[in-house]
This record gives structure tokens, sequence and C-alpha cells, in this order.
């Protein structure tokens, strides 16, 4: 009987995130033989039982994606999976239960890890299944991060320093208090207009003590941030200050700010790679923006006018060492000049070497893309599809999706702020002529992909093939 590769389904949550990376991915695979569809993760799962059988690649295994992973298995696809947050985590007990579930992580096949730091960190998980193969491979986002691809950005690079001219990037993280839609936050507030009530999505896996605490110090950072916007622009008259809120939050209250401004500029568009090169400097606190510009060279500082060493250092210690820390607006101030001025360059240090060694693999040498696309076809997926599911199995998945589906297109369409438009924020429309585009550009500086070619599938998928 013959046979064909297995499909590799590429579900992309944040387009500005992840599909750069994804899309390099794909590439690599469609030219090994693997078919291709990517596309919004939402969108996938409304499709996945009209996939031909083939390997889902998660981005987590949290309690959330249960019944996603069972429906999956039933359906007959196999799961591997990568740790999209394993750069930036909280100590290992509330790791494992906000990050990692017994139920999830039994369903997976194989998890790439992005260092060795993620390997150590998964085998002290008490409910880790025996004999899981965990493989070093890097992660395609490490991958646009080498010096050899910033070619890829050259072009939006010089179009928004024509944009802005000189600018400080300001990059938020603050979704856990200042969420896009409320159940997306630690705590989804009351009607009645109180703080915090149930737990919201962020929270979910964390313990009572840890969330408390943590909504608190996120609040008082805000409002650090919303002081310190303004501030930058008073103390620094001949730059912009671009903000780059993260893709789940609410752009509102930066947006009030800027309303109150005249060289603050907010925005999300595109991958945050290319404003990383264009600026001057970067200001965060805690975010994993800050590795990327380390990697990148980009001077960046984390700001810690309210500090606590546990959430700080012990949840999100490594951007933080990895960038200069101001823990008030004078020694940020100071920092800034000296960067401005050309006196200082990207924070460096053996140590801050050995940290990001020790958390990112493949930053030399072979693709990160290339290491993962070895597994899939060691393990056999190049070669056959997985086996298929009982004919019951399969029914009873098939009805589990379009239950699923029904649900989701429902709460979609919701009156108010709802997952339709929270959706289009994070997955905006894309042609098939925009991923052209953007393979041409990893084609030309690679000298590869010359045989990929892309198809529209449905709304929101799209088919690669080599």
């Amino acid at each position: 009987m013959a046979t064909s590769a297995s499909t590799l389904i590429i579900p992309v949550e944040n387009q500005v995130r992840e599909l750069d990376a994804k899309l390099l991915l794909s590439c690599v695979a469609a030219e090994r033989g693997f078919p291709v569809v990517i596309g919004s993760r939402a969108f996938i799962h409304f499709e996945v039982a009209s996939l031909p059988r083939g390997v889902y690649l998660a981005k987590s295994m949290r309690s959330l994606s249960n019944s996603m992973f069972r429906i999956l298995r039933m359906l007959g696809h196999e799961i591997v999976a990568w740790e999209e947050e394993a750069l930036v985590h909280p100590p290992a007990d509330t790791y494992f239960t906000l990050r990692l579930s017994p139920i999830t992580i039994r369903k997976v096949s194989h998890i790439f890890a992005w260092g060795q730091e993620n390997v150590d960190l998964l085998q002290q998980y008490p409910q880790l299944p025996a004999g899981m193969p965990i493989h070093v491979t890097g992660n395609p986002r490490g991958d646009i991060l080498r010096p050899e691809m910033r070619a890829y950005f050259a072009a939006e690079v010089e179009r928004l320093r024509g944009l802005y001219g000189d600018f400080i990037l300001v990059n938020t993280n603050f979704t856990d208090v200042n969420p896009f839609i409320p159940s997306i936050g630690l705590f989804i507030p009351p009607k009645d207009g109180g703080k915090k009530s149930r737990r919201g999505q962020a929270g979910i896996g964390m313990s009572n003590e840890f969330a408390e605490g943590l909504w608190h110090h996120k609040q008082a950072i805000l409002e650090d941030f919303k002081q310190l916007i303004p501030a930058l622009e008073r103390a620094f008259p001949d730059v912009t200050i671009v903000v780059r809120p993260h893709p789940s939050e609410n752009f509102q209250v930066y947006d009030d700010i800027a309303a109150q401004c005249r060289r603050v500029k907010v925005t999300n568009e595109g991958n945050v790679i290319p404003w990383l090169l264009a600026s001057k400097t970067m200001v965060h606190n805690g975010c994993t923006t800050g590795l990327e510009a380390y990697a990148l060279g980009v001077p960046a500082i984390s700001y810690l006018a309210t500090f606590n060493e546990y959430y700080d250092y012990d949840f999100q210690g490594l951007p933080t060492k990895l960038s200069y820390q101001s823990f008030n607006f004078d020694e940020l101030e100071d920092t800034l000049s000296r960067i401005l001025h050309g006196e200082l360059g990207v924070a460096g240090g053996e140590e801050r070497r050995t940290l990001i060694d020790y958390y990112l693999a493949a930053q030399n040498g072979r693709l990160a893309c290339e290491r993962i696309v070895d597994v899939l076809e060691d393990s056999g997926y190049g070669r056959t599809q997985p086996p298929a599911s009982p004919a019951g199995t399969y029914i009873g998945g098939w009805a589990l999706t379009n239950l699923k589906t029904a649900l989701t297109s429902l709460n979609m369409r919701r009156p108010g702020p709802n997952r339709l438009s929270y959706h289009d924020h994070r997955f905006p429309e894309i042609s098939v002529a925009q991923i052209e585009q953007k393979i041409a550009r990893f084609g030309r500086l690679l000298n590869r992909f010359g045989a990929i070619r892309v198809k529209q599938h449905s709304k929101h998928l799209f088919r690669i093939n080599g």
C-alpha cells in the first residue's frame, strides 16, 4: 500500500511573534518532503478533522489544551510540542502547575527544548512520562535572531528608521493586569467594579498566593510605566518614544498617554525584531524582548522602579539579567544617555554569555528548524502518516471537533469584548502573496526554497509544499 509523509500542522496564535519563525520551519520541512498546513491556531482547530493525519506542533502543554489534545489523538494525529514560554518562567513548583498538565503531556510524542535549561526544568517535573523524548534543538524563534538572519528584516528596519528617526523602544508585558479582553488576565474583574474576583486564563494553575502577589506587583509596574513614558519624552527631546504593547494587552492605556504627548507613538505592528534593530535602545521589565535584544546586539534596560526579588529575578530573571538594570528614573536616564551618546553598547560579560548559552541552543551551526525536522524524519514521520484511529474513536473525535467549533464560533460572536476581536487582533488577515514575499526573503538570504509553493487552504490557513 502506498504511503505518504505526515502533514506537519503548525498553528500560529500571535502572528507578529510567531509567524516568521514558523514559516521558516515550514519551508525547511516542506523542502524535505513534509506537506505543511500553517495558519491561525483557532481556525486550524476548526478544521483539524478534515486535515490529513499528521503531526500537530503544539506551543504549550497546559491544562487548557487537554480537550484539544484529546481530540487530535482521537482523529489520528500525533502531537509534538515545545514550550513557548520556557525562556521566562516562574520557579519550578509554579511552572509545573501553570504550564504543564499531566493529562496533556501524556499525549505528546516528542518535546523540542529551547536549550539545556529547558531540559533540566522539564526533567524535574514529577509527572513527566517515563522515556519522554526531549530534544535540545533550539527554537525557530532563536533562528531568526542569528546574525546571518538579520538581513531578512533589513528593508523593514530602514523603513522604521525613516518613519521614526532615532527612537527609544518601550516594550510592555502587562497582560496579567491590562488584558485585551478581561478573561485572559490574572483575574476577571467583577461587574461591580471591584479589583479582582475569579481567576482569569493567565492565572490558571497558579497558587492564590503567587497570583495575588504577581497581580499587585504587575499593577505597580504598570503604574511605573505609565509615569515613565511621558518622563522619557521630557528627558530626551531629540528622540521619539515608541511604545510597543504586548499583543495580548489592551492598548487604550498607552493611547491615552500618547494623546497627551507629542513624540510618543503606540504600535504593535509586525515582528518585534526589526523594531529592536531600528531602535537606539529598548526599555522593558522582565520581557522576553530583553533576551531578543541581547541576542541581536541591541542595548536593553530593565526598569525596576518597583522591585521584588522573587518575581523580578526568580520569575522574570533571564531577560533582566541580560539587560542593564535601573532601579529608579535617575539611573535609567543616565544609562539611556550613555547609550544614546555611544558610550555603552549591549550589556556584556562572560556571565551573560554563559547564561544565554544555557537557555538557548542552536545559536550557530545548523538551524534549530533543521534539527527539529531531523527529529521528525528520524521518528518516521517523513515516510508514513500516524496509524489511523479505530472508526468509532475517529467518529467521536470528529463529533467533538464540530461541537467545539460550534461553541467557539458562538463565543467569538458574542456582543462586547469577544474572542473574534481578540483573534483578529492577534492573527489579522494575511494573503498568499504576503506569505510568498516572506518566503522569498528567506530564500534570497539562504539561497534555498526556490521550489516552495503556497496555496490558500481556507480562511486563515495555508498549505506549503516543496
